[in-house]
């Protein structure tokens, strides 16, 4: 059962009640929601209501409506997977930012070894191309932010396998909130922007062991201008 809501935004309090099932476990792929009218008498809303949270949910790729025979949880996809990742680190109890540097620790030195390895000129750039655009918008965070996550992105496209762009995508909303907070810290874009530089130069000599030490250096910084954010919050 769910909850009676009330709020001046009823559909985002459903949205958020029954995302919270999908991810707990409770809502499996491929199980019906009930019909608009009990939702609407579950949640004590109208069923306008109702209606624009199933389309919410729908745009977050987490329901599918079928003509004539209802709404469905879907199998999980990158959009949803996205909303489902930040929702988690939200719920979660532990250091969500902790966490999500130690899945880039993993995964991103490698990358740039592979990189360096195997990206082709035109994923070199790409890497140009942002590192430039983040000079330029060193006091423009949507700039700076947006052509951060181009410079990584050209990155995994360089190791040339296909399934690393895919991992990271999920994790790209997270990514973009991580970078808001560390903008936002005295000093750290152009800190960030040093390590870019160390990261392109490696790559771009095909020195595969210096690429991956400069992106651990890079995430050492993250990490550490990530915890001086929480602390200035």
């Amino acid at each position: 059962m769910y909850t009676p809501i009330q709020s001046p935004r009823l559909y985002e309090q459903i949205v958020e009640q029954i995302e919270t099932r999908i991810l707990g476990g409770d809502l499996q792929p491929g199980e019906q929601l009930p019909p608009e009218r009990e939702l609407a008498e579950q949640f004590g809303v109208s069923r306008t209501a109702v209606r624009e949270a199933i389309k919410a949910l729908r745009e977050k790729g987490l329901v599918d409506i079928l003509a004539g025979r209802g709404t469905f949880i879907t199998e999980p996809t990158s959009q949803a997977m996205r909303h489902s990742f930040g929702r988690i680190l939200r719920l979660s109890h532990g250091d969500g930012a902790g966490d999500l540097v130690a899945v880039r620790e993993l995964l991103e030195p490698e990358i740039a070894f592979l990189a360096a390895q195997r990206a082709g000129e035109d994923h070199l750039q790409a890497m140009r191309k942002a590192v430039k655009a983040m000079d330029a918008a060193l006091e423009s965070p949507v700039q700076f932010i947006e052509a951060d996550l181009d410079f990584h992105l050209a990155l995994a496209e360089g190791t040339g396998n296909v399934l690393i762009p895919f991992l990271i995508d999920p994790i790209v909303d997270l990514l973009r909130e991580q970078r808001t907070r560390i903008f936002n810290v005295p000093g750290g874009p152009a800190r960030g922007q040093v390590h870019h530089k160390r990261i392109l130069a490696a790559v771009s000599s095909r020195d595969a062991k210096a690429a991956r030490q400069a992106m651990r250096d890079h995430l050492k910084q993250v990490r550490d201008d990530s915890s001086a954010s929480e602390s200035e919050a």
